[in-house]
Formats: C-alpha cells, structure tokens, sequence
C-alpha cells in the first residue's frame, strides 16, 4: 500500500506545498525520474485525462474528433501559453460542474499514493512506444 499525501510532505518537510512540486514528487517516487520526465509520455497522459474528463461532462465522441480534426489544422501553440489556456479552460468546466478543483486535485494525488502499487503493475503492462495506457 502506498502512503498519502500528507504522510509524504511529512516524510520530506522540505518538499514545497506547491501541488505540481507534490504531483512531480509522487512521480518520481512511482516511475522514476525517466517516465515522470518523459515529455511524450506526461502528454499521452493527459490528452487521455482530458477526453475522459470531456467525456464525463457530456462530449461525445463525434464531438471530440471534430475538435481533434479542428486542432491539428492550426500551427502548433508553445507549451507554456496552451498549459496556461487548460488552467483558465478547466476552472471554467469545473465550475459549471460545481466541481472544486483544487480538492479534485488533492483527492485524486492521495487516492494515487494510496495505490501506487496497482499503478505500477498497470504501467508495467503499457505496450513500448505506444500512447495508449495498455
């Protein structure tokens, strides 16, 4: 069994209380520095969060490829400026949602030191080089 959040700010009281310093840290601590540094990887990761998340708030899947077909005809955004447009976008949905982010957020990073083992063993069965999760 894996070991909360709070057990591992307790651990390491070093450790910032920023959430992506904490979300990184449980990372590392779950895959090593080479998966939890992997740029593809971390994106396959969470283009499959958000149409999960798009899906659980009403897109269908014709939806969903429109706007896939839609992105991929516009130049390539810098990394910095579209995670900035996620941030303000999924504050938005979550508030149409009434969904509290920050403790989605906090909830959804303990629920995953508690079961950082399951994790691991679902990664383990990823196929080499591929997007999909296995």
């Amino acid at each position: 069994m894996g070991v909360s959040a709070l057990q591992v700010r307790e651990m390491d009281p070093d450790l910032d209380d920023n959430y992506q310093e904490r979300v990184n840290a449980w990372l590392v601590s779950c895959f090593g520095d080479e998966a939890a540094y992997d740029r593809l990887d971390r994106t396959h990761r969470f283009l499959e969060e958000a149409l999960e998340l798009a899906q659980a708030g009403g897109c269908t899947r014709d939806d969903a490829i429109a706007l896939l077909n839609y992105v991929f005809t516009r130049p390539v955004g810098d990394v910095a400026h579209e995670t900035g447009g996620v941030m303000v976008t999924l504050a938005g949905m979550a508030h149409a949602h009434n969904v509290d982010m920050n403790a989605a957020g906090e909830a959804e990073l303990d629920r995953n030191h508690r079961r950082t083992s399951a994790i691991r063993e679902k990664r383990s069965r990823k196929p080499p080089n591929s997007p999909l999760p296995q």
